[in-house]
């Protein structure tokens, strides 16, 4: 049962990145859209994830709920290491589901809508930004269990290039599939072409931001480039995702809308299954001490097979409610 339990972790993580992710990038591609045309795109974007915003953090939800239950080590080393950049990032999302339903549900439309945009734009960037650095954090080996003062606990372990070069990766990954994902939402010939060009251009950010990763850790003393280089199954990985970048630049000339959405989220789920191949089971290296595993950290016994059946049956209700949720506001209201 302890497999299933991961299978579901992973899942949700993927998930979380694909759909929040997208989500929290709608808000991205919004900061980064000309004023003039900003008003459309808050609508477009609105009328798109609204539906379904808050049942994205389903997912998050599920892994902090996997992680206490059925690995409490790894969860209690991250809430405690880990405490200030969790906290900014919740808060970030806090800030933003706050301000997505002011700035539509305010009876009175002042400057605050003004307020309203601000808060959502800069958090969209600050949640993804802030979730970055903390998975940055988890697998840097700057997490010291036996810090011998506050810096080195509560901030040394996660305030250096490496964590932030990955918060800014994933902030670029966030918008990139939030521009592709939104193409096939509008008719709008100028506006689709306003998001094919930001698509491309967060492409490239995204490149970039994803060599990044590497110039940091190399600065920062980790053997992040050798590694993956050395990996055949990690690099196959990186190469595919290379592949399919190349597939998709061709796709976003012409704004199809499913093969796009395809290989965009194929596409980051191969840079995550490159670097989740590589540190399994290894899910926090430390500076000292041994690493927490998905192995070493279970809860073994009771707690993961109880939590596994419970994540076997809810399944059979959350998946089916979820894809109906998302299929329902595809269609068109003719063909409701």
């Amino acid at each position: 049962m302890l497999y299933v339990v991961i299978a579901f972790l992973c899942l949700a993580i993927l998930m979380y990145l694909l759909l929040g992710g997208a989500d929290f990038g709608a808000g991205i591609v919004e900061l980064i859209t000309p004023g003039a045309v900003r008003e459309k795109v808050r609508t477009i974007t609105y009328s798109t994830i609204g539906p379904i915003w808050e049942a994205n953090h389903m997912w998050l939800i599920i892994a902090i709920v996997i992680l206490f239950v059925g690995f409490p080590p790894i969860y209690t080393m991250l809430s405690v290491h880990l405490h200030i950049p969790l906290v900014l990032m919740l808060l970030g999302i806090i800030g933003r589901g706050t301000a997505f339903i002011f700035r539509h549900y305010d009876a009175v439309k002042d400057d605050m809508q003004r307020v309203y945009n601000l808060i959502f734009t800069y958090s969209s960037f600050i949640t993804p930004f802030f979730l970055g650095v903390i998975a940055g954090a988890m697998v840097s080996g700057q997490i010291d269990p036996n810090a011998p003062d506050f810096y080195s606990a509560y901030i040394g372990s996660w305030l250096h290039l490496f964590s932030i070069s990955v918060g800014i990766f994933t902030v670029a990954i966030c918008g990139f599939l939030a521009a592709v994902f939104l193409i096939g939402e509008v008719e709008d010939e100028a506006i689709k072409a306003l998001f094919i060009q930001r698509a491309k251009v967060l492409t490239f950010l995204t490149f970039i931001s994803g060599g990044l990763v590497f110039l940091a850790a190399e600065i920062d003393g980790l053997s992040l480039t050798k590694e993956r280089f050395t990996d055949w199954v990690s690099l196959s990985f990186l190469i595919l995702a290379t592949v399919c970048l190349v597939i998709l630049w061709k796709y976003l000339r012409t704004g199809h809308k499913t093969i796009c959405r395809l290989l965009a989220g194929f596409q980051i789920t191969l840079i995550l299954g490159s670097f989740g191949y590589h540190y399994f089971p290894d899910f926090i290296i430390v500076k000292s001490g041994e690493n927490l595993s998905l192995f070493n950290s279970a809860a073994m016994g009771l707690p993961i097979e109880t939590l596994g059946w419970a994540l076997l049956l809810g399944s059979l209700l959350i998946l089916p409610s979820l894809f109906y949720l998302i299929y329902s506001f595809q269609r068109r209201p003719a063909e409701l």
